[in-house]
């Protein structure tokens, strides 16, 4: 017998969904449609170049990992922010100064907005996806996507 069959005859589920256990999490919803957006770009950063994996058996041991793309992470967090936005809101807004014809001024306005750069996860951010049974797992260099 299969084991995604044995799965599902005893009610487990074999694929997890970070984004509807965000959308379940009244916590996490409320800081990400604060009117300061610091969080919400904070974990559309944790998201890119950053893998994570469920804290249960099955997926730890399937290396069964939820990613996205910095396009798909800014669109990911747009949606639940549910404010008009749309995924440029967010895409690439971690740059800071590379961004920016100064250098001083874009890291000046990341210092200021409490941004970080993509693949940096902070550790409110950290704690809170800790919460909800997610931790991240870095990409090895052969296995980053180009």
């Amino acid at each position: 017998m299969r084991c995604d069959i044995v799965f599902k005859v005893i009610g487990m589920a074999t694929k997890y969904d970070l984004v509807e256990d965000i959308r379940n999490s009244a916590e996490i919803m409320a800081k990400l449609r604060a009117e300061d957006n610091a969080y919400a770009q904070n974990l559309y950063a944790a998201w890119c170049n950053m893998q994570w994996c469920k804290r249960e058996l099955w997926p730890v041991l399937k290396e069964d990992y939820w990613t996205a793309s910095w396009r798909r992470s800014g669109g990911i967090v747009a949606d639940l922010r549910n404010k008009g936005e749309d995924y440029i809101d967010y895409y690439c807004s971690g740059m800071g100064g590379l961004a920016s014809y100064d250098e001083t001024e874009g890291d000046d306005y990341m210092a200021k907005m409490n941004y970080v750069p993509e693949g940096e996860v902070t550790i409110q951010i950290l704690e809170d996806l800790d919460k909800l049974g997610w931790f991240p797992v870095p990409y090895k260099d052969q296995d980053r996507e180009q």
